[in-house]
């Protein structure tokens, strides 16, 4: 018998959650602890779908040197061994999944094709977890075969191979977790860790796009010491950067229970004294704008980390796009919860940039859309920049009906406009909003200090920190190895990056 097992990441996007590296995703850690507890003795090992391209292009990128390669961007330690350890594990747990559409610089999340190659190679017990499970349960003909179990949402140490449709206990996960040393080290990027502090969704009505509250219908909160537990057991293993997200609102954490908020960011600081990034995720409109969200937003501002952002998803600007896909939050309920986090956290930190920001989300295409829904986002849009206010980043995309959500059970509808208008529609708002934005809250000559190159194209180097949608700077005509730490100087501006100069090579 096998004396290992290996968990082979192909990457995850949700509403909620990040699971891209240098994302280090819930999915990643439950299965490694659920494989450790079952498995007394063996080794776990990590791998990525990088792993696997590397080895099936012949032990080799995909593009010349000096380019990045996002096929082959994340291989890990287990690089060069990645197919001898698929074909002699006892069992491969697979985690794979979009629930909304994503598009990385410097990634190519695994889809069907690129699972089907690696599960080629398998010879143990095949299992499969995270969102792609409810794809397949949704259309089994197309999986038929590939694995021997699935679970939609966690995988214990109990239920590895039986399978699950509904979330675990988080006291039995608690119980399945231990050291994640053995993990980290498997990784050579350093790693952000994802945080999950509930799941549901605290909204009386449920947005009909939105697959979180399929989650679980029921909200479920986690204790705070059992977030800071893991908190902790991860800055034991080397982990310096976190980020609380994998859940709808990081402001209704038990109920926009400001205490308990308190006691969670005071005691992740308190158990990680030299953790370098703590950001935040999902904000909902309606908790941040409420009285006690400005409380909430002053708190993150305190013990968080500078270049934090609290995404809100307002989705449409327009009324009847709110009511028909019951969105919630108007237009003035969003303006004053960007003014609260603006007054709670546009002060800049020692690095140059705003302690916390608000993001924005906008979603095309959801029953309802005509061409007065574009007007009526870039009426409101323009209303935030003629306010003076600040924002992180905007995310425009287009709907995605996920298995299981009310916009996946309505009939087949006449198309909307944005089918045919979302890239001019798009390009509207990255020119009109987002540039200008980028121009107040980067200024040119802003001085960006403790940034690190990660990728190299056609168009130069590009540079970042790690965080919660950190801003990229783009370098323009060089390319300084990927890992290179640096300052830069802001020289220019367009939608969705920066451009800039470094200030002193190998600086960090």
């Amino acid at each position: 018998m096998s004396q290992h097992s290996v968990v082979l990441d192909c990457y995850t996007v949700e509403p909620s959650g990040l699971g891209v590296p240098p994302y280090l995703s819930t999915y990643v850690r439950t299965a490694y602890s659920a494989l450790r507890r079952a498995r007394p003795g063996h080794d776990i090992r990590y791998l990525t779908i990088d792993d696997i391209r590397w080895c099936l292009n012949g032990g080799k990128p995909h593009v010349a040197a000096p380019l990045s390669d996002p096929l082959t961007y994340s291989t890990t330690v287990n690089r060069d061994e990645a197919i001898r350890l698929l074909r002699d594990a006892r069992e491969v747990v697979v985690i794979g999944g979009d629930k909304v559409p994503s598009v990385h610089l410097h990634a190519v999340n695994g889809g069907l094709q690129d699972i089907v190659r690696a599960m080629s190679c398998v010879r143990g017990k095949r299992y499969l977890l995270g969102p792609m499970t409810t794809f397949m349960l949704s259309e089994p003909a197309e999986y038929a075969g590939l694995f021997d179990a699935a679970h939609t949402h966690t995988v214990t140490s109990h239920d590895i191979a039986l399978g699950s449709r509904t979330p675990a206990p988080y006291d039995r996960l608690r119980a399945d977790r231990d050291s994640f040393t053995g993990l980290v080290d498997q990784m050579p990027w350093t790693p952000i860790a994802e945080l999950e502090m509930y799941r549901g969704c605290t909204r009386r009505r449920f947005c009909d796009f939105c697959n979180e509250p399929g989650k679980s219908p029921v909200v479920a909160f986690r204790d705070v010491e059992d977030i800071v537990d893991e908190a902790a057991r991860l800055y034991s293993a080397g982990v310096r950067h976190f980020r609380l997200g994998q859940q709808t609102c990081f402001f209704s954490y038990h109920n926009r229970d400001l205490g308990k908020i308190r006691a969670l960011l005071a005691g992740i600081r308190e158990r990680c004294p030299d953790l370098e990034v703590l950001h935040i995720d999902n904000a909902d409109p309606l908790a941040v704008a409420a009285p006690v969200g400005k409380n909430i937003a002053r708190l993150v501002a305190e013990y968080c980390t500078e270049g934090n952002c609290a995404p809100m998803g307002i989705e449409s600007f327009d009324p009847v796009v709110i009511e028909r896909n019951t969105l919630t939050c108007t237009p003035e309920i969003l303006m004053r919860a960007v003014q609260h986090v603006n007054e709670a956290g546009a002060e800049r930190g020692p690095g140059g940039l705003p302690l916390l920001l608000p993001g924005l989300n906008l979603i095309y295409g959801l029953p309802g859309e005509t061409h007065a829904t574009h007007i009526a986002n870039l009426t409101w849009l323009s209303r935030i920049l003629d306010a003076g206010l600040m924002c992180h980043r905007t995310n425009v995309r287009q709907a995605r009906a996920f298995p299981g959500t009310p916009l996946a059970a309505l009939p087949s509808l006449p198309p909307v406009p944005s089918v045919k208008h979302f890239g001019t529609w798009k390009a509207d708002i990255d020119h009109g909003w987002d540039q200008p934005m980028k121009e107040r809250v980067y200024p040119t000559g802003l001085h960006v200090p403790g940034l690190h190159s990660y990728f190299v194209n056609d168009k130069g180097t590009w540079w970042r920190r790690l965080g919660s949608y950190p801003i990229q700077i783009i370098e323009p005509g060089t390319a300084t190895p990927v890992g290179t730490g640096a300052g830069l100087s802001v020289t220019g501006h367009a939608p969705r990056v920066v451009f800039g100069q470094r200030l002193v090579a190998g600086a960090a």
